[in-house]
């Protein structure tokens, strides 16, 4: 399951207003890699318990159904995807993806998967990101044949990108059991630099897939979400040896996207700057609107984060009221939160540009 936050949310609490969004923004496709904070459902259509396609996860989505969304309603994708103008993308292992459906992207995002291929091993039949690249190169065939290979190969250029990987990493693998495979190999600051290293790889494989505007999601406080409460937390403060982890990866990842663009002549990737006034929202929830940053909404035991949320799990009655939803996902309302930080975050949040400036700035060219 995964992870991460994708960004810190008190930057993305500047307004507790309506969700802005452009307008007047031409749709423009949207495809979206990564772990559980972004899957749409493609791990329904997998043999695995990394799912989330089961009661009360989707009670407030506006079917009230399960999706495989790790949300009590929409995720980071649909807002982006409001964002753009655009109906929300379909997981790529849906049956419905044909056709003209196609032209709006697709979702190749699963469940448990990081940056390293052993990141999730005890999640039998996730999509790995070599993978996921996989049915990337797979979906552009696909779309050859409807609209032609040139055409084609504009809409994945034009496109906006969503990469959201990097927790599991730690928390599904460094940090999974005590002298894990890669804490026994790596000290943690040697073990960040490899995922970067490794990250870098990830990038450059997408530019050469056709990814020319793609937003990069660090982790966010990887120490203060209920499971790690529940885990490693004696007096419900962030557990500080994960927390460590978060303030070593991100800066890097950042310093790693610039050098990346600087090569590329071009700001191909825009990073998510997820460092940043974390403590100020876990610290003080109810400046933001929320009753406890802590507490997750729906699971069991302490800080109801042992386990899986499953329909004998505790729910809460009012899910805006919670910060997180299960033990590692954020709320719908989080998650609006969260876009609207990467839509007009100044530059201290987004590097080199928000997603607002990009589309515009797309919009003229």
């Amino acid at each position: 399951m995964a992870s991460s936050l994708v960004l810190v949310f008190s930057l993305a609490l500047t307004a507790l207003g309506s969700f802005m969004i452009p307008q007047q923004v031409e749709a423009r496709a949207f495809f979206v890699f990564g772990d559980s904070l972004v899957d749409n459902g493609n791990n329904n259509y997998l043999a695995t318990q990394a799912r989330a396609d089961a009661p009360p996860y989707g009670i407030d989505y506006p079917t009230g159904r399960a999706t495989g969304r790790f949300s009590n309603g929409y995720n980071i994708p649909d807002f982006i995807s409001q964002a753009l103008g655009a109906e929300a993308t379909l997981p790529y292992l849906s049956p419905e993806l044909n056709g003209e459906k196609l032209l709006v992207g697709a979702n190749f995002a699963s469940a448990g998967i990081g940056i390293l291929n052993d990141t999730g091993v005890q999640f039998i039949n996730i999509i790995r990101m070599f993978r996921q690249y996989e049915y990337f190169e797979q979906y552009q065939q696909r779309l050859s044949a409807l609209i032609g290979p040139e055409q084609a190969q504009q809409l994945v250029n034009d496109a906006l990108i969503l990469l959201t990987v990097g927790g599991n990493d730690f928390v599904n693998n460094y940090y999974l059991v005590p002298f894990s495979a890669r804490s026994r190999q790596y000290p943690l600051p040697e073990y960040v630099e490899y995922l970067i290293s490794e990250f870098r790889k990830l990038l450059l494989r997408l530019y050469d897939l056709g990814g020319r505007r793609v937003l990069v999601t660090g982790t966010g406080p990887l120490g203060c979400v209920p499971a790690e409460l529940a885990m490693r937390s004696t007096n419900g403060q962030c557990a500080p040896e994960l927390q460590r982890a978060a303030s070593l990866f991100n800066p890097q990842l950042t310093q790693m996207i610039r050098e990346v663009n600087s090569e590329l002549g071009a700001d191909i990737f825009i990073a998510a700057n997820t460092q940043l006034s974390h403590y100020d929202f876990v610290s003080n929830p109810q400046a933001y609107g929320f009753t406890t940053s802590k507490i997750a909404c729906c699971g069991q035991g302490p800080y109801n984060g042992l386990g899986l949320c499953t329909a004998l799990s505790n729910v809460c009655p009012d899910r805006d009221l919670y910060a997180f939803w299960d033990a590692f996902h954020p709320s719908e309302r989080a998650n609006r939160y969260v876009v609207q930080a990467i839509l007009n975050g100044g530059t201290e949040y987004m590097s080199p540009m928000n997603l607002s400036t990009i589309l515009a700035l797309d919009s003229r060219t």
